[in-house]
């Protein structure tokens, strides 16, 4: 059985194709095919909160640093993470995290 994208998750129709895609625009989590098959994804729909500018409550979100404590009690960051377990990625490929002091 295939690995459920962030757009399947939370139904928002944003992904390339998707029936609100022209209205309200692409996600990039959609577009990103650096991250594609991270988590077992197409795309980066499975590395939606490590990407800038993903759509989120009909607003678009910031950088990793902004958005990672709202992602991290989303249900796509959590059901994720349960499913790959010890392989879950949690950062985009040559992405650093710094925390600001």
């Amino acid at each position: 059985m295939a690995k459920l994208n962030c757009w399947e998750i939370k139904k928002c129709e944003r992904e390339q194709g998707g029936g609100k895609a022209r209205e309200l625009g692409v996600c990039p989590a959609s577009t990103d095919m650096a991250c594609d098959g991270i988590n077992g994804g197409k795309g980066a729909g499975r590395l939606c909160w490590a990407i800038a500018g993903t759509f989120c409550g009909d607003q678009v979100q910031g950088d990793y640093a902004q958005k990672s404590i709202s992602c991290m009690s989303c249900e796509v960051f959590k059901l994720v993470k349960k499913e790959e377990a010890d392989s879950f990625c949690l950062l985009k490929p040559g992405q650093i995290y710094r925390s600001v002091k």
